[in-house]
């Protein structure tokens, strides 16, 4: 009879009528050559592809070297047996194997109760022996469209899982470990396991962004999105769509649906950079938001439930944000459940040294280069540079010193800082004094120490002129710096 019935299936391939789902593969596994003959002249015009088993015991294989969109599995493979055990274990082992199969179960029509229990297991249906064409097409057509809906859907559960990760991991590490520094981790680290929201303060460039994922990669959201909004780029016509999104036709130009930040961001967190540059009647619109935890897409009456941290960032100094004619309090309040200051980079200069070198060794292996050093005179000099731009504008003076530098270290003139630029204050540094003191202490080598720090940011740490101004040679103004600790 397998014979006949394989005979029968060769003509049927030669001028039979082209699958519907040319795309789809159906695993057929049972111990009954007939069911399986007749199965494969079903299934081949309505499928692309249909491999047969007659072992449950080659399943595993089978499985290893093909991708199917829909198994049909036996219940039973030994004669006289109607328990359906041995279809739960081969079952068991299809979905261990791939969790994502779709499996629809054969039985006898006495079977049924059986079949219903295989499906609590997590088979997808059944369909019983001797069974009506029309209903075994249908039956795969569903499973068929179910398999590729939970492809679809473990696949962008990895793009999102994956887009996550790349989110919330950055190249730039939150760099120092000076006693304001260090103030700053210690507000992270109580923070971050909580869900309050944070309000960052400092200057352009001082690492707001960073402290903010920082904040998410230790919360227990690490694994879900980081999103970051520069709000200060979003123009105010463009606010609310940005935000909340908005549905096909709210306003000229919107041809299609379009997912805001906050619903994107769903289950991780929000970072509002710059959020001082809010007009304060958008600022209602986003404290309500906050507030009832809930987003209107524009052109839709239909509120979308959220679920995000938020938290938010700004150079506007905080004296200015409690003025009410520049920013909500109410906003304000909302925002700054816990507040953290990053210092600028003049505030705390003993890092400038580490953060420095970090960047020669990221921005040597970026171009290829050698790793380099610095001089001491180049050292001197970045640590005396006020740096108004803080660590933004250090990094891109350190990039051009890799790139411009030809030799094996890092010199001042490497660097290319403002030959007039205004040194760090004696007053921000541990070896200044104030200014009656120089008059009335007269002790000799205090007078020396501090002509000697004079004179070093004066000329913006540059060694050559510093000694020059002093009237010392280079190698005796290395051992007074040595001597007086500078």
């Amino acid at each position: 009879m397998f014979e006949s019935g394989q005979a029968l299936y060769d003509n049927e391939q030669t001028h039979g009528e082209p699958a519907l789902d040319s795309d789809k593969r159906i695993l057929v596994v049972d111990d009954d050559e007939d069911i399986l003959v007749a199965a494969k002249l079903l299934l081949k015009r309505h499928f692309g592809d249909v491999v047969l088993c007659n072992r449950p015991d080659a399943i595993p294989r089978r499985l290893a070297d093909h991708e199917f969109d829909a198994i049909l599995l036996d219940m039973n493979f030994s004669p006289g047996d109607s328990s359906g055990e041995q279809g739960f274990v081969w079952l068991k082992q299809i979905l261990e194997q791939d969790p994502d199969a779709v499996v629809v179960m054969i039985t006898a029509h006495g079977g049924v109760d059986v079949a219903v229990e295989a499906m609590k297991h997590g088979a997808t249906d059944f369909i019983t022996k001797p069974w009506q064409n029309e209903k075994v097409i249908a039956t795969l057509s569903a499973a068929t469209q179910l398999h590729r809906s939970r492809s679809e859907a473990t696949r962008l559960q990895r793009s999102n899982e994956a887009l996550a990760q790349a989110s919330a991991t950055t190249s730039d590490p939150l760099l120092g470990d000076s006693p304001a520094m260090a103030r700053v981790h210690s507000m992270i680290r109580r923070a971050a396991p909580t869900d309050a929201s944070v309000l960052v303060l400092g200057e352009n460039g001082t690492g707001k962004e960073l402290v903010a994922r920082a904040l998410h990669r230790h919360s227990h959201r690490s694994s879900q999105v980081f999103m970051s909004v520069d709000l200060g780029a979003v123009s105010e016509s463009l606010f609310e769509s940005e935000l909340f999104g908005h549905r096909k036709g709210a306003f000229t130009g919107a041809d299609k649906d379009r997912v805001g930040r906050l619903v994107a961001a769903n289950g991780g967190t929000l970072f509002l950079d710059e959020i001082g540059n809010i007009p304060l009647h958008l600022q209602a619109k986003l404290l309500t938001v906050l507030e009832q935890r809930q987003v209107t897409p524009l052109g839709s009456n239909q509120p979308v439930n959220i679920d995000v941290r938020v938290v938010a960032a700004t150079n506007v100094p905080r004296e200015q944000l409690l003025d009410e004619t520049v920013f909500r309090q109410d906003l304000l309040f909302r925002l700054n459940t816990v507040e953290i200051e990053v210092p600028p980079l003049r505030q705390r200069s003993e890092d400038i040294p580490d953060i420095a070198r970090h960047y020669v060794g990221f921005y040597a292996r970026k171009y290829r280069k050698p790793d380099k050093s610095f001089t001491a005179d180049a050292l001197c000099s970045i640590q005396a540079y006020h740096w108004p731009g803080n660590v933004r504008a250090l990094r891109h003076a350190i990039e051009r010193a890799v790139i411009l530098s030809e030799g094996e270290m890092i010199d001042s003139g490497d660097l290319q800082l403002p030959a007039n630029h205004d040194p760090v204050h004696l007053a921000a540094t541990p070896h200044a004094q104030p200014s009656a003191e120089v008059v009335e202490d007269l002790h000799l080598e205090r007078m020396e120490q501090r002509l000697v720090e004079t004179a070093l940011r004066r000329h913006g740490f540059n060694i050559s002129k510093a000694a020059k101004d002093l009237g010392l040679t280079r190698a005796a103004l290395y051992r007074r710096m040595e001597k007086y600790g500078l």
